[in-house]
């Protein structure tokens, strides 16, 4: 009796052409950064919460001091602002933060015009009368494009915003507006609740996910 190889028996997977592993590994790496920005974003918040707090507990010491001052002797000198180590080391921490999501972004750009090109290519092919089926299952090969840029766009936007609220959170002498980019920072306006979608129905057509 013959021995069976190893690969008796176990049905094989389907070979995907070139470009269809490669927008398949990019579902994938979407999924990644997506899940990063979030981890980063929950990491910054924490960090900007601590500086919104020291700030406020600033105002309300400085305020105590100029009504010491005021109740003193006449021409006393108000006392210098107090330079904080803690408050310099969260405004590092939060450009650091602010430094990994930028990378990420660049990432998610470069995968939108990996998958434009492949969008180019398949064009290319259909127009030679190639192949004109779905490469997984039902979305045509330009959808992936206009999901990713679609993403891609909705991530730089909320960059800039990021980029904004840490330049001025910290010279911020306004409570109210300190709490406006604290709670901008948490709920990310620009990332909008279709994009979980987007997402999800990208893993189900490259086969990530089963329905």
């Amino acid at each position: 009796m013959a021995a069976k190889s190893p690969g008796d028996g176990t049905p094989r997977r389907p070979v995907l052409p070139a470009s269809a592993r490669k927008i398949k590994d990019n579902a994938a790496d979407w999924h990644n950064l997506m899940m990063k920005w979030e981890r980063l974003n929950d990491n910054g918040f924490t960090t900007a919460n601590k500086i919104v707090n020291m700030k406020i507990s600033e105002q309300f010491q400085d305020n105590k001091m100029e009504i010491a001052c005021d109740n003193s002797a006449p021409g006393s000198e108000k006392p210098a602002p107090k330079y904080s180590e803690e408050l310099d080391n969260c405004c590092e921490e939060l450009l650091e933060t602010l430094k990994h999501m930028t990378k990420i972004q660049l990432k998610m750009e470069k995968l939108t015009s990996t998958t434009k090109a492949i969008c180019d290519l398949e064009a290319f092919h259909h127009r030679a009368g190639n192949r004109t089926a779905p490469i997984f299952h039902t979305w045509p090969t330009p959808y992936f494009y206009e999901v990713s840029l679609k993403l891609s766009e909705m991530y730089k936007k909320e960059l800039q915003l990021k980029q904004t609220i840490v330049q001025e959170i910290a010279h911020s002498a306004d409570q109210d507006l300190m709490m406006v980019y604290l709670s901008s920072w948490l709920y990310q306006p620009y990332i909008e609740n279709s994009s979980k979608l987007l997402l999800e129905a990208m893993l189900l057509e490259t086969g990530h996910r089963q329905c």
